[in-house]
């Protein structure tokens, strides 16, 4: 089924093609992504408006909706053009006025002639010590009274779509509402108690309440559950797509490890050894890897890394090892140097930095097979860069390279296995969305002899304390970074807060003692400036957020963050981690400037407590929300309409486990809940997933 089935026809045909939905109206749909009946019924009510009937307004909490049928009484007409037009009206017990501005005169004297019954209903305002219902929602003779729902959805609109049109438009999309085989679990349906997909549909649009609005109701739990299946499978299928490309059997020796494992001050942690486990059986299976390595800051993942490096050494292969900068590409390689003499293997750099014959040199060692191990930056991705026999390769710091590089780098080395390692901890439910087609393993332990960070809240009133405090840590020989706040959207602004702060630290401590780095910088001069502060030449670094990954100062223990209050959870968690990596006891200093909003109290509150990145990430996905939390623009998240990751992160799980049984069942989707599956796909836009699925 390579071509879209005949069944979704109708839901696939242009929004113009219902009732009450024009080209005009077809267009303004389009702004909000509504193209087609089956994006219509996908886009379902936020909220729901009781209009139950009642005898009277009496009693009624004002402003708020009512429901009631009425005698008319007397009009009067606008004294002005522009004015109101007001019709007195009495229910069983109470009088109140309907109000129409620009309201036509011989049109409400036909609709609402004097004595006439009506039934109306709309929002009811007090104005004057007098109730009035302002352009009614309805106004209906008693014969049509039926036309008026008990409960009425309310949709997300867009300029010059009421909800009138929208809910016409969605009973029209209804009449194509096709009959589907059953593609979930029939366990979980059975156990959910969930409806048919057609009737959670129904079920999703017809609220009777507030409560049917909650993402656990059935109708809404189904709904969502079909959505993370559709994309759960698709990375399933890819997964398997890719596990069906010829890797490279890896046997580890133990020659080399064992070297390092012997020199090693300390044993490696359990999560430590489990991965390296994980790995060393990725490598040794004839499928190729791509696993993902996931731990909190300081928990360890280059030793990890460096293990399975080794394992792509001892099978008489290669491996690389590639960071987002040159900085960190250095520091890398200073971090891994001890170890590689412990293992007796050649460790190399290549950055951009590497010219003429210099570069030169590397390349041809890297050709024959001299040069084992290589770290770099994006300078490995280049044309000239080639492998003798590249087995692993390993990306740092997932988020800052998209897909496609990852791709690329695999390309270098034919059938490499990848492992990328990422020191953000995400919430599992997030990792399953990113991350779905990848093995996972997490290193949710601290190796021994690491004290925690000693994390304080104060206010900026008390700046002048946390100056003397430096002055003397300094003095002690210790180092310290000052983060500055982000100030709004503007690179600029942010400059100019940390130019300031730079100014006034440097009058206060002395010359020479502060650096100051910030993204506008040409990168030599940043690099200049990163390394006269690891070299110790400066003892106080001035920052913007650029500091945030991966830079590695050991006798760096006090962390300033200035208005702590506005960064991001993970922001700071990542940002507390750059210190406490070495043997002096650490402080991280949250400043903020009160007030506090309750938000930002929370947010430091968490930050006091824990240094578990998980818990923290956990946290943060309550508070913003999934998008915010990666970064939307980077974050490789799919845009759900309707589950909601924050609230239904469990059915992620679940979703994911029912996609790898079904396709381990039936890997090209033929069986009856296969083909079921399959138009699931097309009906959740998957195409790419049925590409995968038609090739393989």
């Amino acid at each position: 089924m390579s071509s879209r089935p005949e069944i979704l026809f109708p839901l696939f045909a242009g929004a113009e093609t219902l009732k009450g939905v024009g080209p005009k109206t077809a267009q303004n749909l389009l702004q909000i992504g509504l193209e087609t009946p089956r994006d219509l019924l996908f886009s379902l009510p936020y909220s729901v408006l009781d209009r139950r009937r009642r005898s009277t307004i009496r009693g009624l909490e004002l402003p708020g909706i009512a429901t009631v049928e009425v005698t008319i009484g007397s009009h009067r007409p606008a004294r002005n053009k522009g004015g109101a037009y007001r019709i007195n009206v009495t229910d069983q017990e109470e009088e109140f006025q309907l109000v129409f501005f620009h309201g036509r005169s011989r049109y409400l004297e036909a609709q609402c002639p004097e004595g006439a019954r009506r039934l109306v209903s709309g929002k009811l305002e007090l104005f004057d010590g007098m109730a009035q219902m302002v352009h009614p929602d309805h106004m209906v003779p008693l014969a049509e009274a039926a036309e008026i729902p008990e409960f009425e959805p309310v949709y997300p609109l867009t300029h010059g779509v009421t909800q009138k049109t929208m809910s016409k438009a969605i009973r029209s999309a209804f009449e194509r509402l096709p009959v589907l085989a059953e593609w979930a679990d029939p366990e979980q349906l059975k156990r959910e108690t969930w409806p048919s997909w057609e009737e959670a549909i129904r079920q999703a649009h017809s609220p009777q309440g507030q409560e049917d609005l909650e993402p656990e109701t059935p109708a809404r739990a189904r709904l969502a559950y079909d959505e993370l299946f559709a994309h759960q499978l698709t990375l399933a299928i890819a997964r398997q797509q890719d596990r069906q490309l010829k890797g490279r059997i890896s046997q580890a020796t133990g020659r080399l490890q064992s070297r390092v494992l012997v020199a090693l001050p300390y044993k490696p942690t359990n999560a430590q050894a489990r991965a390296i486990e994980e790995i060393t059986a990725d490598m040794a299976s004839a499928k190729r890897m791509n696993r993902l390595l996931q731990g909190d800051v300081g928990a360890g993942k280059t030793l990890v890394a460096f293990m399975a490096l080794l394992v792509a050494v001892e099978a008489g292969g290669q491996g690389v090892m590639m960071a987002p900068t040159g900085i960190l590409a250095q520091q890398h390689m200073e971090g891994l140097k001890p170890l590689a003499e412990d293992a007796g293997v050649v460790l190399e750099v290549l950055t951009g930095r590497d010219k003429g014959a210099e570069r030169r040199k590397k390349l041809e060692a890297l050709a024959r097979g001299d040069i084992q191990i290589l770290v770099g930056t994006h300078a490995v991705f280049q044309q000239d860069v080639s492998f003798q026999d590249l087995r692993l390769a390993i990306v740092d710091e997932q988020h800052r390279f998209g897909v496609r590089q990852r791709m690329e780098l695999a390309e270098k080395g034919k059938g490499a296995d990848v492992l990328v390692m990422t020191a953000t901890p995400i919430p599992r439910s997030l990792a399953l969305a990113q991350y779905g087609d990848m093995e996972v393993s997490v290193l949710d332990e601290k190796p021994p002899g690491r004290k925690p960070v000693k994390t304080a809240v104060l206010s900026t009133e008390r700046m002048q304390e946390v100056v003397e405090h430096l002055r003397s840590a300094i003095a002690e020989g210790r180092q310290c970074y000052w983060v500055c706040p982000l100030v709004g959207e503007s690179e600029v602004m942010d400059l100019t807060a940390a130019e300031e702060r730079f100014k006034h630290l440097r009058a206060a401590l002395g010359e020479g003692q502060v650096g100051l780095v910030h993204g506008q910088m040409p990168p030599a001069e940043k690099d200049a400036a990163m390394a006269a502060f690891v070299s110790g030449e400066t003892k106080v670094l001035v920052a913007t957020t650029v500091i945030e990954v991966g830079v590695n100062v050991p006798n760096a223990s006090i962390m300033v963050i200035e208005r702590a209050e506005i960064f991001g959870l993970a922001q700071l968690h990542q940002l507390r981690g750059r210190v406490g990596r070495g043997s002096a006891q650490s402080t991280c200093l949250l400043m903020y400037q009160p007030p506090l909003s309750e938000g930002g109290r929370r947010r430091l509150e968490v930050l006091r407590e824990t240094e578990d990145g998980f818990r923290i990430s956990e946290t943060d996905l309550q508070m913003r929300g999934a998008g915010d939390v990666i970064g939307t623009a980077q974050s490789g998240l799919p845009k759900f309409r309707i589950a909601d990751l924050e609230k239904q992160a469990p059915l992620m799980a679940v979703a994911q486990s029912d996609a790898r049984a079904l396709l381990a069942k039936d890997p090209d989707l033929s069986s009856e809940r296969g083909a079921a599956a399959r138009v699931l796909l097309w009906l959740m836009k998957q195409d790419q997933a049925i590409r995968l699925i038609s090739v393989g």
